[in-house]
């Protein structure tokens, strides 16, 4: 019998979304797994920044299309304080994955908004494993 994760293995987890019932969702899913622990929720890319530079996340889940500050200026920034985040862009623009986004953005991952659950929460656990 394994004894649960302590603190300093578990995976630390930022969220930023500006729709409430996906960042309600991703909350409770993330949540209840023994390996993350959630250490903020944010509505927009500014709100993301200060608790990425409060908190220092492992894994950020990023929307890229956010008011007040976009999700690629927001991961820009936090790549400046903390290189070694790991930065998922989750968005439902599909051509954001291909050709649209510029080959010098600070995105480690794509993960489209149509993924399942299940399979966002295995992308975030093998990037938290790039850390």
């Amino acid at each position: 019998m394994s004894n649960p994760p302590t603190e300093q293995d578990t995976l630390r987890v930022l969220i930023a979304d500006d729709h409430e019932l996906t960042r309600y969702c991703l909350k409770l899913v993330l949540s209840a797994r023994q390996a993350i622990t959630l250490v903020g929720v944010a509505c927009n890319g500014k709100e993301a920044l200060e608790l990425a530079q409060k908190y220092s996340p492992d894994v950020l889940v990023m929307d890229l299309q956010m008011p007040v500050m976009d999700g690629l200026s927001a991961s820009t920034a936090i790549k400046q304080n903390n290189p070694k985040a790991q930065i998922i862009a989750y968005s439902s623009l599909e051509e954001a994955k291909s050709e649209a986004m510029p080959q010098s953005a600070p995105i480690d991952a794509f993960c489209s908004k149509e993924t399942s659950t299940e399979e966002l929460v295995d992308l975030i656990i093998q990037m938290g494993r790039n850390h």
